[in-house]
């Protein structure tokens, strides 16, 4: 996933508007970035493993009349770079290929890279090898390739570039009598570009000059740290993983146990939880049909969807485009702890769905780094209310949605936010006192964030090293997701029914992939849960599924029975993601459980054992 830009123009490019085009392709993702450009009668490719904004400033481009460059979060293949370069093909690819596997199955030439994206190139030498219709190319890419690919595909020998799009992803516009394109519509309006146009599968072809020439000046490999981790298996360290099923006293009615914060229970053994919830109350679906009336735009982009890849936002998504008939743009926010797992059904869905999605990528090793520093800090002295720091990087996710419908002037956002997913534990154990008043979906009550801050910041003046260089992150990110005011937006489930059986149902039908290590369909893309359900669990003998099928046995969609069968099974822990997420952070795996599993359990002091 990157953001891609280019000029061509009939005598010299603009360098500031395709400046202007990059540092907003950065946006998207700074991993790694690469450049293509004309040059003394030859094809020059530059790629680096660092930001497009260094690489703009130590590559020497001069006079050309073609560029066309990336800006990339790396998904797939850490080791290999876009411009892919083969065969005297350049590509520059934005999205992910889902079928890579299936694909060079049925091809005649050998893959020579990991990247995905190079699937892409491989049905291209077919094509042109076939003596085929280079206006048919993109289609057949495209009937080929399952997973979202928006593409500028260069073929010097032949004097053409075909770009094209499956979900929208890819704008041209004009200024005079030169072509630009961007992922985005916002950065081409910006350099005052006219007839922008969104492509889509058939693409454009456009000529270029005649030089199959290609030379790779720079391929710059510096960076130390791995962002893909790849996960070397080891049964020994799979053991680590305690799983013990503490004897508690649980509620009658759910599941939660005496050790949940602030729970007691009545002479009928049902806790208090219980008997101050309040069922969900759907509202009328004609009722949100009425408030999204004034927001539609007659067939153009209507909404701004947040997409995390999980199963909630894609079940939203289908109802979105499905029942509510709206057009929506999704973004995602890509913290450095969304799996490659979220990114792929993120790809699917947009694909098959046709639909535009926008990426805003953190600094990524700084994101890792920040909580690197907070777990670090969190081990020296282990509290379950401190926990919640090492995900408070996501929470600029509720900035730069304001950011994204400022872009795209749409003034709408649909939200798939799970009702039932309401974790009062969290904040509990820092001593903060459940609230049984929420009414809707979401809510943020300013009293209660304060009171959470301050208990928050009385652990950290007790625990120094959590005064770090990632403290600024983690507040500003908490102001924007409390505090920062927010308007124009719905909840989907505040209108529609969330139940799990028909969720499952509809994204089967997507393709949904599901973990390897896990058989629920929850939080699989969050590459933090497994690890702190993981400390949840050893410590407390709980984790957030414990409250999720509380809450479903409260709605009546399941039994305790049933609850208790799938939480035995859901709360074991997951040994690929949590050593994937130890991993991105540089963090010894063993050290770290080791310190897990020897902190004092909450269930043996409940049982007079401490």
């Amino acid at each position: 996933m990157c953001g891609i830009f280019g000029q061509f123009s009939e005598k010299s490019i603009d360098l500031r508007n395709v400046s202007i085009l990059a540092m907003h392709a950065r946006q998207r993702g700074r991993d790694s970035s690469g450049l293509v450009f004309l040059r003394d009668n030859k094809y020059i490719i530059s790629r680096a493993d660092y930001d497009i904004k260094k690489l703009f400033k130590k590559t020497p481009i001069k006079r050309t009349k073609l560029i066309m460059g990336h800006s990339r979060l790396v998904t797939n293949g850490m080791k290999d770079n876009q411009p892919v370069f083969r065969d005297g093909i350049i590509l520059i690819h934005n999205g992910i290929v889902v079928n890579e596997d299936e694909v060079w199955e049925n091809l005649n030439i050998k893959r020579e890279f990991e990247i995905d994206s190079e699937t892409i190139v491989g049905v291209a030498i077919e094509h042109i090898k076939e003596n085929r219709d280079i206006n048919l190319l993109s289609r057949k890419i495209i009937n080929t390739c399952k997973g979202t690919i928006s593409a500028a595909l260069a073929i010097p020998e032949i004097g053409k570039v075909v770009l094209f799009s499956n979900n929208g992803s890819l704008y041209t516009g004009k200024i005079s009598n030169n072509l630009y394109f961007s992922s985005e519509s916002f950065p081409l309006k910006k350099i005052g570009c006219n007839e922008i146009k969104q492509i889509w599968e058939d693409g454009i072809v456009i000529d270029i000059s005649k030089f199959s020439d290609i030379k790779l000046i720079d391929d710059k490999d510096r960076r130390k740290e791995n962002l893909i981790p790849k996960l070397q298996k080891s049964e020994e360290e799979e053991m680590m993983l305690e799983y013990h099923e503490p004897s508690l006293k649980r509620c009658t009615k759910c599941i939660l146990p005496e050790t949940f914060p602030h729970i007691h229970f009545d002479d009928s053994g049902v806790c208090n939880y219980c008997r101050n919830y309040e069922k969900q109350k759907i509202k009328a679906k004609k009722t949100l049909l009425d408030l999204l009336e004034p927001y539609r735009r007659n067939g153009d982009t209507d909404c701004v969807v947040p997409f995390s890849g999980g199963r909630d936002s894609c079940y939203a998504l289908h109802i979105i485009i499905n029942e509510l008939k709206m057009k929506p743009i999704t973004y995602t926010y890509d913290w450095g702890m969304v799996t490659d797992l979220a990114r792929r059904n993120i790809s699917r869905m947009c694909s098959i769905l046709g639909v535009e999605n926008i990426i805003v990528a953190a600094d990524i090793s700084k994101k890792r780094r920040n909580i690197r520093k907070n777990l670090v800090a969190w081990l020296k002295k282990p509290h379950l209310g401190m926990v919640s720091i090492l995900t408070a990087g996501d929470k600029h996710f509720f900035k730069y949605v304001e950011t994204v419908k400022q872009q795209t002037g749409i003034n709408l956002n649909l939200w798939g936010t799970n009702p039932l997913e309401t974790t009062h534990f969290k904040a509990g154990f820092l001593g903060v006192k459940p609230s049984f008043e929420e009414t809707s979906v979401y809510t943020t009550g300013i009293r209660k964030q304060m009171r959470y801050q301050r208990l928050r910041l009385k652990q950290m003046f007790r625990n120094l090293k959590y005064f770090n260089s990632s403290i600024f992150d983690t507040l500003s990110g908490e102001y924007y997701r409390s505090f920062a005011k927010r308007s124009d937006y719905y909840h989907i489930f505040d209108f529609y029914e969330w139940e799990e059986n028909e969720v499952n149902r509809v994204l089967d039908k997507y393709g949904f992939e599901k973990a390897p290590d896990t058989n629920t369909t929850w939080r699989i893309g969050d590459g933090t849960a497994a690890f702190y359900n993981y400390i949840y669990y050893t410590i407390a003998g709980f984790t957030e599924h414990d409250t999720f099928r509380s809450n479903q046995i409260r709605e009546g969609h399941i039994t305790r029975k049933e609850a208790i069968e799938l939480v035995k099974d859901e709360n074991k822990p997951r040994y690929m993601n949590i050593r994937w997420y130890l991993d991105t952070l540089n963090m010894d795996y063993a050290k770290v459980i080791k310190r897990i599993n020897t902190t004092p359990k909450l269930y043996e002091i409940c049982n007079g054992k401490k």
